[in-house]
């Protein structure tokens, strides 16, 4: 996969090549538009406002709209030749201690990589020092086409990742997600939903899986294959417990029982402690739906 972006990351006076590639990939199942009449696909054409005219990639730029019917055209060329000390380099303008940085700050991952051998060293260098300090690295970078961007350099496993951050200023106000009116919960249900989660135990990252895809896919084998569908599974009837005291301590119990002697202490990063059970895995999902399950009675 070629990198997103090469250029050079400067850690104190230190410059080192490197390429950024993206960390993550899709799995999702891509659609494609369809004419519902005669199954024949849709297509969209890019056309001038001004002649009708049907454009090709090669005949199409951009602008910025100034007002109405204003607007200001800006090549490609014009924008890389903006004076930006980041055009071609993130540069490091502090630290900052990864516990302290807002979640909802945290955009695409990408991994670092150095360019060449003789990058090995300050790249090898800065990561350690990042990983013994416990800090992460602040910098700004500008890309074609999406501007100026706020960065996080951290320590992961044996690389440097590279973190996209939201501007501050793009941070909306949480107040509106703020709970207001209805009753607030008692000290003992608030210590019941504790027991539940530690109950529960931490859970292996690597098992999560995307079963919504994985049923696309058995549709679409099913269709081309002309079988019927399969049929979804129904959750089993829950009944007896109308309030979320009663239905966290059934969860607590019902994921202790899975659990057991063999069960599974689970570290995030995705490393085993101890041996993997079915039973807990299944008592995981019974005590979800269950949780689930009644707060649709109790609304």
């Amino acid at each position: 996969m070629p990198p997103i972006w090469s250029g050079t990351l400067t850690f104190g006076l230190v410059a080192m090549p490197v390429a950024m590639r993206s960390a993550v990939s899709s799995h999702k199942v891509a659609f494609r538009q369809i004419h519902l009449a005669d199954q024949g696909r849709v297509r969209y054409r890019k056309k001038c406002e001004l002649d009708d005219q049907v454009l090709t990639e090669g005949e199409i730029g951009r602008a910025y709209e100034a007002g109405k019917d204003n607007l200001v055209p800006l090549s490609d060329d014009e924008l890389d030749a903006l004076p930006l000390p980041t055009a071609k380099t993130i540069e490091i303008d502090g630290f900052v201690d990864l516990a302290t940085l807002p979640p909802e700050m945290i955009g695409k991952a990408y991994y670092l990589a150095p360019s060449n051998p003789g990058a090995h060293k300050p790249y090898v260098l800065m990561r350690r020092a990042l990983e013994r300090s416990g800090k992460a690295a602040v910098g700004k970078v500008a890309m074609r086409g999406t501007g100026e961007r706020l960065v996080l350099v951290r320590a992961y496993e044996d690389i440097l990742a590279v973190l996209d951050l939201h501007w501050p200023d793009e941070l909306r106000d949480p107040g509106d997600a703020v709970p207001t009116g209805g009753s607030a919960p008692t000290e003992e249900e608030i210590q019941a939903a504790v027991d539940y989660i530690h109950a529960m135990g931490d859970i292996d990252m690597a098992e999560m899986e995307d079963e919504y895809t994985r049923a696309v896919e058995s549709l679409i084998d099913a269709k081309s294959q002309h079988k019927k569908p399969p049929k979804p599974e129904q959750p089993p009837a829950r009944e007896g417990v109308t309030d979320l005291m009663s239905a966290l301590k059934e969860a607590a119990d019902q994921a202790r029982k899975g659990r057991g002697r063999d069960a599974d202490v689970h570290d995030i990063s995705g490393r085993r402690t101890a041996r993997k059970t079915t039973a807990k895995k299944t008592a995981k999902k019974t005590a979800a739906k269950t949780t689930t399950h009644t707060r649709k009675r109790t609304g």
